[in-house]
């Protein structure tokens, strides 16, 4: 048996400053299934991108800190919170759908 408790884990990341995404409508990519995941990004007062993780995959808290360096490394947003529910998406489908997501609110543009 595993040491790692039943049920979803809820992580939370916070980056400071970035570029001002403006205003935009809430955008939410991906579908929460087997494997897969959705994020959901909306505009937030202040300079920050607050992260918000919730994830069936329990224990893996430094893999998402590094999935989520990466995302503020490539797209340094501010005035942005992300909302991702997981149910076990590798950290590439992960990067993919963020990518997809930032990719809407800058008008399709990546």
């Amino acid at each position: 048996m595993s040491d790692v408790p039943a049920g979803l884990e809820t992580l939370d990341f916070s980056f400071s400053g970035g570029r001002p995404a403006g205003a935009f409508a809430p955008v939410l990519v991906g579908v929460v299934g087997s494997g897969n995941l959705e994020v959901m990004l909306e505009p937030a007062d202040g300079n920050d991108c607050a992260v918000r993780v919730e994830t069936s995959a329990r224990g893996f808290g430094p893999i998402w800190q590094a999935v989520m360096d990466d995302f503020h490394a490539r797209h340094p947003l501010a005035g942005v919170r992300v909302s991702i529910n997981d149910m076990g998406a590798t950290p590439a489908v992960v990067s993919l759908r963020l990518d997809q997501a930032v990719a809407e609110i800058d008008g399709g543009q990546p």
